[in-house]
């Protein structure tokens, strides 16, 4: 599940993406009371565009988007592997499960756990972010607050039983510095079923360790403890901007919730949610006032944690979703199931089905989809048209689509991209479009775009940069840009 922008992480080599790092057996001021929670929701809410600016942004999307190629090919796999990993399967090519972009710099994570730096300038190898000899890493978070990237790793000298993290400025993997880094929450044990969440919108990070059974919320901008809870009858923490939900073991009858303030822990409300004797809960999910709860074969309930109105939607309507991304800025939230995706908003209402927009992977992986800041495109990894499919083979597609309106304002696909970039080393002024013979033929690009567009695995959107990053099965990583 997605939520308000933060990840659990799981303890184990071989890792499977999720919302928190979650520890698992071996092979994420205010005031209080309501008036706290109804002023979140209008600092968090915003006016969704007019049609005239919803048009430009339309038409400034298709255009960013209308003339991409591939451009680059990285590759994180080396024989040898990082100099110092003493791990068999941390040589082996193993898929890309993660990309991250900070600044210039690449980050590819790969399933066997080998991470690797690349610098967009030199397209070239930095570094590998592995610097210990048993290092498995499992995640990435770049914290935009300190300009730094945390890895959170498991060694094999502690049977992968623990997740460490560490924080390396940006700035010393630019020098081919990655062991210059710190540790994080080393008085935490986060074994299973411990994990950490990094929480960006709130600027929070959220640890559990199952040991003392004990929550702490860390700021993640120093990393200073700023409060813990410490109930064993805890059985779950949902964060959204503001506030955590904390949810309890359920009785035969009702689930007791407590709403607590993310600045300093602070109980804002507490209340007992009716439930069905015999229905399993699906999920509990808290979007600032408004409490989603959906039990097996019964109606998806809406409730306003304020005034406690009840809303419910049909269960032939709404069917469990595997994931679910929440849109702050525009009070909306998406649902994956069965390769689709869906938005709603808390009426319970709706709001857009996509046109073109059926995913590739069937486990809704959110590594292979990208919400930009705006929270006004999706960037997904999709199927191609059947008409496509003969002629591509195994390629999908990269689609962009306006969230609001659910069309597909751009494409990337094999029959209608343009031919793989190659360097010019022609006179400034030179475009890299000219036929000089002058003109060095020096790209890394191995695979077509074809090749490129197939068993992808991972993607990010560089927004600063206007660029796609993908990586696949084998461990490239491939740049899409203007």
């Amino acid at each position: 599940m997605e939520g308000s922008g933060g990840r659990r992480i799981t303890v184990s080599p071989r890792p499977c993406c999720g919302r928190r790092v979650v520890a698992k057996k071996n092979p994420r001021r205010g005031g209080a009371g309501d008036g706290f929670i109804n002023s979140v929701r209008k600092l968090q809410r915003r006016e969704i565009c007019t049609k005239s600016i919803r048009g430009f942004s339309i038409i400034d999307a298709q255009e960013r988007f209308r003339n991409i190629r591939l451009q680059e090919e990285y590759d994180t796999y080396d024989p040898k592997g990082p100099s110092s990993v003493i791990l068999p399967f941390l040589r082996k090519r193993s898929k890309i499960i993660e990309i991250v972009a900070a600044q210039d710099i690449v980050f590819a994570l790969a399933q066997s756990g080998v991470c690797a730096a690349f610098n967009r300038e030199t397209n070239e190898r930095i570094c590998f972010l592995n610097v210990s000899p048993d290092e498995v890493i499992r995640s990435l978070f770049y914290n935009k607050n300190n300009d730094s990237l945390i890895t959170v790793s498991v060694y094999a000298s502690d049977s992968y039983s623990s997740l460490k993290c560490r924080s390396t400025r940006i700035e010393y993997i630019r020098r081919v510095q990655p062991d210059a880094g710190f540790a994080l929450f080393e008085s935490e044990s986060l074994k299973w079923p411990g994990f950490v969440e990094f929480d960006d919108v709130n600027g929070k990070v959220l640890t559990y360790s199952a040991q003392d059974s004990i929550y702490k919320v860390f700021d993640l901008k120093n990393y200073t403890m700023l409060y813990s809870v410490a109930d064993k009858n805890v059985q779950e923490i949902k964060i959204s901007p503001g506030i955590m939900l904390l949810i309890y073991s359920k009785t035969s009858s009702h689930v007791p919730l407590k709403i607590l303030s993310i600045e300093d822990g602070t109980v804002l409300k507490s209340f007992n949610h009716l439930i069905h004797r015999n229905s399993k809960v699906d999920f509990i999910e808290q979007f600032n006032e408004k409490l989603l709860v959906k039990q097996e074969n019964e109606n998806l309930q809406i409730l306003d944690v304020r005034t406690f109105e009840l809303t419910e939607v049909s269960k032939t309507e709404f069917m469990t979703p595997s994931a679910f991304i929440f849109l702050y800025e525009n009070q909306l939230f998406l649902t994956f199931r069965n390769r689709t995706v869906a938005v709603w908003n808390f009426r319970g209402e709706l709001v857009t089905s996509f046109e073109d927009h059926l995913l590739w992977h069937p486990d809704c992986n959110t590594n292979n989809i990208y919400i930009t800041s705006d929270q006004d495109l999706i960037i997904s990894y999709c199927k191609a048209d059947a008409d496509e499919s003969v002629s591509e083979g195994n390629a999908g597609s990269i689609n962009v689509s306006n969230i609001l309106t659910g069309k597909c304002l751009a494409k990337i696909r094999a029959s209608n991209s343009f031919p793989v970039a190659k360097e010019c080393y022609c006179s400034d002024e030179c475009s890299g479009g000219c036929n000089s013979r002058k003109r060095k033929q020096t790209s890394r690009i191995r695979s077509t775009v074809t090749e490129a567009l197939e068993d992808i695995t991972a993607l990010f959107y560089d927004e600063d940069r206007n660029e796609i990053y993908t990586g696949n099965r084998h461990g490239r990583v491939h740049v899409w840009s203007n």
